[in-house]
């Protein structure tokens, strides 16, 4: 909103400083100081009033030291994750912009599934929350109405740089671009000729097929959200280790966001420019912002826990950012912490039900999942299993940023 403000201001008076404004840099930067102090000052409030109100975790007993402390703890914190995040996005970011308009569905959509899990288990008394099926049925809207977005809206498009030893080093950086163009092409991390096209999933069933091709698409998006989304919610175990993961996750998927919308950046490192992408970042750096704004509370020993209204939104958030910038097929390893606690609990369940049917007995691969819980079990403070997560974290991150290079 005020970034049409200043922008009808400095074009009718030439208002001093109003030229800001136009500058994604700054506005981030805005964004970022607003949602943390969003998050910061306004979450004490709100966790007086969860508290007031005795919106309290209600713990299962899984033997766990210092579990039962934890006892009576505020939950549904993932509402101020998501007020820092999107009042600062609707204050400073071109809210016609495709790409922010995506951001914001998805923070309201994830958002309200994960209000009503949280709501059904504090106020219905049922701990099993908002039925399985439509938690998916809900993930899986998301991603057709995103996979859509992208493939149909006019407004997503990409540009290609022209390959050819004709193009002169004095000719505009612009002009080293191809037209805009509708396209499913992603990238592929660490190889040279890193652009892959998913029309060739289907390119074996002959060449009219290639125009089905969206629907392969729809079906990859559906996955890596529900998967992402997933991951993120069960990590949301001890304190600190989702907020504090995922912040380290969006950081770096502002990084590409900002070269992948910036085409002299695209130009310089050889990436794919994405047209109008570049607005993504304001909303990075809001919801980084809160992530860590969060953490002031949800640290150990934490004083206010997400629920289920913030992990799953967190996880929306990362998969449609990863699919909005084309680096989707990288989400393995930036987000490995994510896909590690997925596969644990899929190991363990696999592995326990595959035993006992073939023995009668039920044996385990870890001693608890998801994993996090396995070194808790192990004796390991969760402060110090949270810290080496993040370090973890970091390092995942660094490999991912070296991929606009090593090629």
């Amino acid at each position: 909103m005020l970034y049409y403000l200043f922008q009808y201001l400095n074009s009718h008076f030439d208002l001093s400083g109003a030229g800001l404004f136009q500058y994604i840099t700054f506005r981030s930067a805005l964004a970022f100081l607003i949602s943390l102090s969003i998050s910061t000052l306004f979450g004490r409030k709100i966790i007086d009033y969860l508290r007031r109100q005795q919106i309290g975790e209600t713990i299962r007993d899984l033997g766990l030291k210092g579990q039962s402390e934890k006892s009576g703890t505020p939950t549904m914190g993932g509402i101020i994750i998501i007020l820092a995040t999107l009042i600062p996005v609707l204050l400073f970011a071109q809210l016609a912009n495709v790409y922010i308009i995506i951001l914001i569905v998805t923070t309201v959509w994830m958002g309200t599934i994960g209000f009503l899990d949280d709501y059904i288990k504090v106020f219905k008394k049922d701990k099993d929350g908002l039925k399985g099926r439509f938690k998916i049925l809900g993930q899986v809207s998301l991603g057709i109405f995103i996979g859509a977005m992208i493939y149909f809206n006019p407004n997503v498009t990409i540009k290609e740089k022209i390959r050819t030893a004709h193009i002169s080093e004095q000719v505009n950086v612009g002009q080293r671009f191809g037209k805009s163009e509708k396209s499913l092409k992603t990238t592929i991390p660490f190889l040279k000729n890193n652009e892959f096209d998913y029309s060739k999933l289907v390119s074996w069933m002959g060449k009219p097929a290639s125009k089905y091709a969206w629907i392969v698409f729809i079906i990859l998006v559906v996955f890596i959200i529900t998967a992402v989304s997933n991951g993120a919610n069960l990590s949301d175990g001890i304190d600190g280790l989702a907020a504090g993961s995922s912040a380290i996750i969006v950081a770096t998927l502002g990084i590409f966001t900002w070269v992948s919308g910036n085409i002299i950046f695209s130009e310089y490192l050889n990436i794919m420019y994405i047209p109008n992408s570049g607005e993504m970042t304001i909303f990075i750096s809001a919801f980084v912002g809160a992530l860590i704004g969060f953490l002031w509370y949800n640290t150990y020993p934490a004083q206010i826990f997400m629920g289920d209204t913030g992990s799953l939104t967190i996880g929306g958030i990362i998969a449609v950012l990863a699919i909005a910038v084309r680096k989707e097929l990288m989400i393995p390893l930036l987000a490995a912490i994510f896909l590690v606690e997925n596969l644990s609990v899929v190991i363990q369940v696999t592995y326990f039900k595959y035993t006992k049917r073939k023995s009668g007995i039920g044996k385990r691969v870890f001693l608890m999942a998801p994993l996090h819980h396995h070194f808790q079990m192990k004796g390991y403070h969760e402060s110090k299993i949270v810290t080496r997560f993040w370090i973890i974290g970091m390092m995942l991150a660094i490999l991912s940023i070296l991929t606009l290079k090593v090629r």
